[in-house]
């Protein structure tokens, strides 16, 4: 079987909100093969520490490809201590180039407690409107649920909750178990 073939994998709700000096990643727990949930509590949303410096990232898409790419940033902050955008720059440039890196099905947002960024396969590292970020199947649904609640007396991490539980009950391709990790500077 091809990997065109092979039924597509879906899975993966990450929202990014930063407010009031924080910022919390937060991700659902399912992986779906086709019409059939393979996982209801992967954890897709991982805290960094390349050289003592802090980094939360959360990825929607291949589990696989986006270890790559998380090893890959791992590497790129390492080299760039403390400077997460031009890590991030360094990250999509490489994907964008190289011929195996472009194969990669994954999409990526990162925080360092100050920036919150969206890392794309197709060169684009983008620092999003409204302070919020969110990839996925489940994305646009938690991205405007969290829109909706921004300016209400929340803070970050229950906006993220409460738009991710919105979208998982919206989107079949999420569900309700959450990571969640806290940032800030």
């Amino acid at each position: 079987m091809t990997r065109d073939e092979f039924p597509g994998w879906h899975g993966t709700t990450i929202i990014g909100v930063k407010k009031d000096g924080e910022v919390v990643i937060a991700g659902d727990g399912q992986v779906s093969l086709g019409q059939t949930v393979i996982k209801g509590t992967a954890r897709k949303v991982r805290r960094l520490s390349p050289g003592g410096f802090d980094v939360v990232a959360g990825f929607a898409g291949s589990t696989a490809d986006a270890f790559t790419l998380l090893e890959r940033l791992e590497a790129k902050l390492e080299a760039t201590p403390g400077q997460l955008a031009r890590a991030s720059v360094e990250l999509a440039k490489d994907w964008r180039t190289d011929k195996y890196l472009q194969k990669l099905e994954a999409m990526l947002i990162v925080t360092d407690g100050t920036e919150l960024l969206i890392i794309t396969g197709a060169g684009d590292v983008l620092e999003p409107e409204h302070n919020i970020a969110a990839i996925g199947s489940g994305g646009n649904f938690a991205m405007a649920a969290a829109r909706g609640l921004i300016d209400s007396d929340r803070d970050a991490e229950t906006v993220a909750r409460d738009a991710m539980a919105i979208a998982s009950d919206i989107c079949v391709y999420t569900n309700g178990n959450l990571t969640v990790e806290k940032i800030s500077k």
